[in-house]
């Protein structure tokens, strides 16, 4: 039988308007993030959030000990939910992510969380790599402008590019209320 774990990347502080690095639309994905996690937590089946922060205090954000780095409110983990703290871009890279995995006997991740150019592509395609089936809620996942060869590429679009992509070989993509509908049907 399928055992699944939300896993919760990077929504903190400096994403959000007052902080360093804010996001296209991250208010918004982070309250379908929060209604996911809710969901999980109903259900008695694992979560685990993701932290990132910079090696070095010269960092854009995500400043080692900073508010900007604190896991936002909205998503607070609660109890025994483990935090993993990261330091690259891959949340498998040098953390114990797949050892709480592992442990847990998960087959299945939930994805959500920023930025979904980087920390969440990055996850779901090594997720994928070894061999979880992977969910990604896209839209309680964010992103912002991108430019490239002198050309601004709206956040809009960036989010749809990595989406699809995503969804082309590495993982189901649905909004929260699909996946929640599932979930309710399931239980």
């Amino acid at each position: 039988m399928a055992k699944q774990a939300l896993i919760l990347i990077d929504i903190q502080n400096d994403y959000f308007p007052q902080g360093k690095w804010p996001l296209d639309g991250v208010e918004a994905a982070a309250d379908k993030a929060a209604q996911v996690l809710q969901a999980f937590r109903q259900a008695g089946d694992a979560v685990i959030h993701v932290r990132h922060e910079f090696e070095g205090d010269d960092a854009p954000f995500f400043t080692p000990g900073s508010e900007g780095a604190h896991l936002h409110a909205k998503v607070l983990n609660e109890g025994e939910e483990p935090v993993v703290l990261k330091h690259f871009v891959n949340a498998f890279r040098q953390t114990n992510l797949r050892t709480l995995l592992e442990q847990r006997s998960i087959t299945d991740v939930v994805v959500v969380g920023s930025m979904s150019h980087m920390c969440v592509d990055a996850v779901v395609r090594a997720a994928a790599d070894l061999g979880y089936k992977v969910t990604v809620i896209h839209d309680a996942c964010a992103t912002r402008d991108q430019a490239f060869n002198g050309q601004v590429i709206p956040a809009a679009q960036v989010q749809g590019a990595y989406m699809a992509a995503l969804a082309f070989g590495y993982a189901s993509v649905v909004s929260a209320d699909e996946f929640l509908k599932v979930q309710v049907a399931a239980a």
